[in-house]
């Protein structure tokens, strides 16, 4: 199958038109004629991916975050993302993004990460587009089907993506009163943290919060539980495996990278 034709599966599950105006999704190095037998899933595509495409014999990187986000004006190997896009048109592999369109995307990225927290219904919380008659982008903010104390929220949180620990702003907030509406951003959230004040949420679950983003908030009455900015994002590589698995030919092989969390606690 070609790079192309996977192009084009992918553009039905998350449609680049969904995309935010600053983003880079899409196909971003090689050829798109590249017949592919093996795709390799990550959520970034930092040196040990490039290594394990190949090591592996990857045609194909399908990744969450672009690797080429900002303009560039040379390709070379005096930098870091030279050096990766140097390694990966040597070795013919293709790189393709599913960036904010992912985010945006009825069933994905934003819908999976309220429904592992039990967020019922819901909207987003920063509209981009529609699709299938679905309104659809950034986030999501609905009534918990099971509403819980603040603490309790940030167990849920942490167990539901597996996290070794998260970050709560606000704690003493709703640790006697139930939160009955929450709202979640998977990646970088502080842009959003007027929205879900707007939209009524009592709690945010997000990552990339600063210091006075947190103390703000929380004065304002709203908790945000942040989880990292890989920790909610992670969930994408099993869902376009799972995704993809139903639309490929039996010949194509999909691999994922482990989930490795960016940072440690120490």
């Amino acid at each position: 199958m070609k790079c192309c034709d996977i192009m084009e599966l992918l553009d039905r599950l998350a449609p680049a038109c969904l995309a935010c105006g600053w983003d880079n999704p899409g196909l971003l190095a090689g050829r798109s004629r590249k017949e592919v037998r093996k795709l390799l899933l990550t959520v970034d595509v930092d040196d040990e991916t490039v290594k394990r495409a190949i090591e592996g014999g990857a045609d194909m990187i399908i990744s969450h975050h672009p690797l080429i986000f900002k303009a560039i004006k040379r390709v070379t190997d005096e930098d870091f993302i030279g050096r990766r896009l140097v390694s990966m048109l040597q070795a013919d592999i293709c790189c393709f993004a599913m960036h904010t369109n992912y985010d945006a995307a009825p069933g994905c990225m934003a819908d999976i990460a309220a429904g592992r927290l039990g967020i019922a219904g819901g909207r987003p919380l920063e509209e981009t587009g529609e699709e299938n008659g679905a309104v659809a982008g950034i986030g999501k903010v609905g009534e918990l089907a099971e509403p819980v104390c603040g603490p309790e929220l940030a167990v849920r949180v942490r167990e539901a993506f597996h996290l070794p620990r998260v970050l709560v702003y606000g704690e003493e907030l709703y640790k006697k009163e139930p939160v009955t509406t929450a709202a979640v951003c998977p990646g970088s959230g502080g842009s959003v943290i007027e929205a879900a004040i707007k939209a009524g949420a009592q709690a945010l679950v997000t990552g990339d919060i600063s210091h006075h983003e947190g103390i703000d908030a929380a004065a304002r009455g709203l908790m945000i539980i942040d989880a990292g900015h890989y920790g909610l994002e992670h969930v994408f590589m099993d869902h376009v495996e799972g995704w993809l698995a139903g639309q490929l030919p039996a010949g194509v092989e999909i691999e994922k990278m482990p989930v490795r969390f960016p940072t440690a606690v120490v």
